[in-house]
């Protein structure tokens, strides 16, 4: 079973969607009226898209709302408290901007602030699960917002410094999965800490917990080949980073190589997602036989 493609693919737009408007908000580019509109217009479609996406992937998303009531102990609860506020004071912000013909620029360094904090917040949504030694990694919010930023700066026209935060990126990328791949083995997870059964021996499965799938295995088990894992990992480097580092870079590169470039990064960004996904080890895995550490 692999992460849905739907979730995958706007939840990667939203940290792009408030990484522009965190661009946005400190000015850059600083336009107003309908120009104004079109980015503002891109920038929300991104962010709320995204959380609208994990909203509907909850398993009762009727119940979405309980998010907001937990803000002192759940990342998820202060990433949703944190993105309706950044939402609302660049919304004043975008205003403005778009029919006062005026930028607040105080307002809108509030709203950029928070923008990030909200990045920050999704992240260790992933980054505080111990269940999940690959995203339990100091790395973890650093790729994400290293990834919001370079995107948003894309989106916002910000060419050079586009193309060094999209290298910087890059490099954290690779890092974060160097420092991943020995996670698990390096976290002491075993099938007897798995089960809680400690270690009065040697620990092995009889036969597995279940003679078909449920919802653990289809949520926290997904299981990809080194040599694809390999392809997939080139293929986001390059779409992802490399591509538009080289587009941007070029002397003179008017709009559509900036259009390319963008282009080119969605496509990586939504490989790199998948496979944020997909490459995670849940250590239920070793529970049910799908993982060894």
């Amino acid at each position: 079973m692999h992460p849905a493609p739907s979730v995958i693919i706007f939840t990667s737009f939203s940290g792009v969607g408030f990484g522009l408007l965190l661009f946005l908000g400190l000015g850059f580019p600083p336009v107003t009226g309908w120009v104004a509109f079109v980015f503002y217009a891109i920038a929300y479609a991104l962010a709320v898209g995204g959380l609208l996406a994990s909203t509907f992937h909850l398993g009762n998303p009727q119940r979405a709302l309980r998010a907001f009531t937990q803000w002192k102990t759940s990342w998820l609860s202060r990433e949703a408290w944190l993105s309706v506020m950044a939402l609302l004071v660049m919304a004043v912000y975008a205003f403005c901007a778009v029919f006062l013909d005026t930028r607040l620029t105080v307002i809108g360094w509030i709203g950029a602030a928070l923008s990030l904090l909200t990045v920050y917040s999704t992240s260790m949504i992933y980054g505080q699960l111990k269940t999940v030694p690959r995203w339990n990694q100091p790395l973890t919010p650093v790729h994400l917002l290293t990834l919001s930023i370079a995107g948003g700066a894309l989106l916002a026209g910000q060419m050079t410094a586009a193309a060094a935060l999209l290298a910087l990126a890059a490099a954290v990328q690779v890092a974060h999965w160097q420092v991943g791949d020995s996670a698990l083995r390096e976290s002491g997870t075993n099938l007897a800490t798995a089960t809680g059964l400690g270690t009065p021996g040697s620990i092995r499965a009889f036969e597995p917990p279940h003679t078909g799938t449920n919802y653990l295995l289809k949520e926290f088990v997904h299981v990809v080949g080194r040599k694809h894992s390999r392809k997939l990992r080139m293929i986001a480097l390059t779409l992802g980073y490399g591509l538009p580092v080289v587009l941007l870079i070029i002397p003179g590169a008017g709009h559509v190589l900036g259009l390319l470039a963008v282009i080119s990064h969605v496509a990586g960004l939504v490989t790199s997602r998948w496979l944020f996904f997909a490459e995670a080890e849940h250590v239920v895995g070793l529970y049910y036989g799908k993982r060894s550490a």
